[in-house]
């Protein structure tokens, strides 16, 4: 195997996972996402009611003689990972019940920081045939950093505006891979891949912990989702995939890929970096009027605009956060979300004034 060479982006690397990552620069990698076969312990063929064989994961590179066997590969590849990422770099890798708890001891054991679990349900799982087991409604994605003190990248706001301004769980509710979607070989019909990942799963990851022009690196490309998403959110990839049918697969579907034009609608603006708006400023500049009346949302508290920018209530003086947070009894309070003023007969958050003037300042 060739020494390290310069890392080309926007690539697919034809060869096996460990060997081909051994040709990637230390520290070039911004995120990682893993699908790894799963060592499925599968007895004999699985069959629907009506006798018909269910189009199951069988492929050669999915089997593996024992545990210790998947044990010693799962390190293999997490080392390299562990050598290519960034140090503020994170990986991400998806499993099922079958493989997914051996992944995370060696994870730990090696020295990766958990930074979550995410279990992603499925909205239309395949059935229990048998009805034997529970049905398979999930599978689980371990997110994690080289280390506890690393400081990860995680874009909280675009996680908050797409889950419409609440805080993202860690249960993600999307489909699996079906319909128009779903890669097929236009002879026989069968799935071009038995385990293509849906493109909405690939969106949030990618979305969620890198930027535009970030490297992802996917070390079992398989059917491309993986780049064709960072394509799509004006990130770079690289791709690991030792079977050629795969890979001619991927690189069709990326060709296909159109990128967007406006690179600053890929990007989620972080309230932490934006310029600071004292409540005061809205009373200067008139927005808000001294003897305004301010509440909550259930009209349980409420408090007047004073000219210096402070709010008084029946028993409590100071800035809105600090008499949100006496009236509630409350240790803290965001005022900007808590105090509501009454426009036309509805309720609207100060907050939209404070992002008028923000708006102004941009």
């Amino acid at each position: 195997m060739a020494g390290k060479k310069e890392l080309k982006l926007n690539q697919i690397l034809e060869g096996d996972s460990v060997e081909m990552m051994r040709t990637i620069p230390n520290n070039s990698i911004d995120v990682i996402f893993a699908d790894p076969p799963y060592n499925l312990q599968l007895a004999g063929n699985l069959l629907r009611p009506n006798n018909t064989k269910v189009d199951a994961v069988d492929e050669e590179w999915d089997q593996f003689e024992s545990f210790a066997q998947y044990d010693k590969f799962t390190r293999s590849w997490l080392n390299e990972a562990r050598r290519v990422l960034k140090e503020t770099g994170t990986l991400w890798v998806i499993g099922s019940y079958h493989n997914i708890f051996r992944v995370g001891t060696s994870l730990q054991d090696m020295g990766f920081w958990i930074l979550n679990d995410i279990i992603w349900r499925k909205i239309n799982p395949m059935p229990n045939f048998r009805g034997k087991r529970f049905t398979n409604a999930h599978e689980t994605l371990i997110w994690c950093s080289k280390s506890q003190d690393a400081k990860a990248k995680f874009n909280y706001d675009a996680m908050k505006s797409l889950n419409e301004d609440l805080q993202m769980r860690s249960d993600w509710l999307l489909p699996i891979c079906a319909g128009p979607e779903r890669l097929k070989d236009k002879k026989t019909g069968r799935k071009a891949h038995p385990t293509q990942k849906p493109e909405a799963l690939l969106h949030r990851v990618i979305l969620s912990s890198s930027d535009p022009n970030d490297v992802i690196l996917d070390p079992f490309f398989g059917s491309g989702t993986t780049g064709a998403v960072a394509k799509k959110l004006c990130r770079n990839f690289v791709g690991i995939e030792r079977d050629i049918n795969y890979i001619n697969v991927a690189k069709k579907r990326l060709q296909e890929v159109v990128v967007p034009d406006d690179v600053d609608l890929l990007k989620t603006p972080s309230k932490k970096n934006e310029p600071r708006i004292p409540f005061g400023w809205l009373v200067e500049r008139g927005l808000l009027e001294p003897g305004t009346v301010l509440s909550d949302t259930r009209n349980r508290h409420t408090a007047k605009v004073r000219a210096d920018g402070s709010i008084i209530s029946s028993q409590h003086r100071g800035s809105i956060h600090r008499v949100g947070a006496l009236v509630q009894d409350a240790p803290a309070c965001n005022g900007w979300t808590f105090w509501h003023l009454n426009v036309e007969g509805k309720k609207m958050p100060i907050d939209i004034l404070r992002q008028k003037l923000r708006a102004e300042i941009h």
